[in-house]
């Protein structure tokens, strides 16, 4: 059996899939071992599984930085050039430390440092992607989060998205500078922009969402498998279960408000407008609102339940709708769900995440800036009574649940430790 190391970065959003795959690769008799900041470790230990810290640290309570993060103009240069590149050399030497018996990395998009030592270690990797997005190609246009308005040009001329590529493939080249100057200092062979086509491995890259968001396969890398979702929940904090069972019981589906777990930090009046939106339709809620006690809306009727957290998977299935942000964890239980949602981008890939599901029939989309009690309650007004919408969305539920990304994702990497032995 095989000692796979697992290196991710980013939010639970990005460290769910991974503890689903894991937990698949365990069950199959391998040692997987997730290598992530040390916030993780008592979520992933808690799961049976083995964690490795590396860096960089993240510090959930550094408000100011989180901001800039979401940033949806600069967040994604913030992310690389001010926390991925100057941690890069620390972040190696962590996945070097712990990475002497490893016989395979698989490794997330932003965990620059895995390929690298997998590179100096001479074992095989797997790239994975969480979302189409990451595929950055000019055969299929995304949403740029920084310009969303500009994606009905690119879908319309070639050029302009030939144009659009090249250019950030520029930007993102210089940004990620580090990578390839620590490559050359190891005597390491150039895989190209990390950022861009050289994040993905020539042994394969694992596309962990659903095929139903999947880009035209001449977008894809070479060696790309569509494994679907990989779906993992946390259990509930204590007491959620109950009172949650006990709301649900009592009347008729609610809608359900999320921001996943990296939006939730800045959520700004998102919970007041959601509360006050359910008041004004008349209809039941279910309002996730983090950790923080300030975040809770004052006022609320008892047709709106407020709760921390709860089981995505358990909870989304029972709504009758879900307002969410686009992450790719959250997206995909609204999915294999069956309910519609009303999606309301924050940073990063969800804008385009948001547009892949309006193009599949299942979604509504609206902007921060509007996201008012008008709007919202008007479009949930909308999205309730539309039959169709509904129809769609259960269609593509049962198409999601039946993925299993997990099981997919482990037998490609078992295909490849078999290639190996060879």
């Amino acid at each position: 059996m095989a000692r796979i190391l697992i290196p991710t970065f980013g939010s639970f959003g990005d460290v769910n899939p991974y503890i689903a795959l894991g937990l698949e690769l365990q069950r199959r008799r391998h040692t997987p071992v997730l290598a992530m900041p040390a916030i993780f470790r008592e979520a992933v230990e808690a799961t049976g599984l083995a964690f490795a810290p590396v860096r960089p640290d993240l510090n959930p309570d550094d408000t100011a930085f989180a901001r800039r993060l979401l940033d949806p103009y600069r967040g994604t240069e913030v992310l690389f050039r001010e926390l991925l590149m100057p941690a890069l050399p620390a972040a190696f030497d962590d996945l070097w430390a712990v990475s002497a018996d490893a016989d395979l990395f698989v490794t997330h998009p932003a965990a620059l440092a895995g390929p690298l030592v997998a590179d100096a270690r001479r074992v095989p990797w797997l790239s994975t992607v969480l979302a189409p997005i990451s595929f950055f190609s000019p055969r299929d246009p995304m949403v740029p989060p920084q310009v969303p308005f500009l994606f009905p040009l690119l879908t319309r001329s070639p050029l302009a998205s030939r144009v659009f590529y090249a250019t950030a493939s520029a930007l993102t080249s210089w940004w990620s500078r580090p990578v390839r100057t620590l490559r050359r200092a190891k005597g390491l062979p150039d895989r190209g922009n990390p950022v861009m086509q050289g994040q993905h491995s020539p042994w394969g890259v694992l596309a962990m969402f659903s095929a139903a968001l999947a880009p035209p396969p001449e977008a894809w890398p070479a060696h790309t498998t569509v494994t679907g979702a990989a779906r993992y929940n946390a259990p509930a904090a204590a007491g959620t279960d109950e009172a949650l069972a006990r709301f649900l019981r009592e009347g008729e589906a609610p809608v359900v408000f999320t921001l996943g777990t990296a939006a939730v930090e800045l959520p700004g009046d998102f919970h007041e407008v959601s509360a006050a939106a359910v008041e004004r339709l008349g209809c039941r809620a279910v309002l996730m609102v983090g950790r923080h006690a300030h975040h809770r809306p004052a006022g609320v009727s008892a047709r709106v339940l407020v709760v921390d957290s709860a089981p995505h998977a358990a909870l989304f299935p029972q709504a009758s709708a879900v307002v969410h942000q686009g992450g790719a964890g959250t997206l995909h239980q609204a999915l294999a769900a069956g309910v519609p949602s009303l999606v309301v981008p924050h940073a990063h890939d969800q804008a385009d995440n948001a547009a892949r599901l309006q193009r599949l029939g299942v979604a509504r989309v609206l902007t921060r800036r509007h996201y008012t009690v008008e709007r919202v309650a008007e479009t949930l007004h909308q999205m309730l009574h539309d039959t169709a919408l509904r129809a769609r969305a259960t269609a593509m539920g049962a198409r999601v649940a039946s993925e299993d990304g997990a099981a997919a994702a482990a037998d490609v990497i078992e295909r490849v430790l078999r290639n190996q032995q060879r």
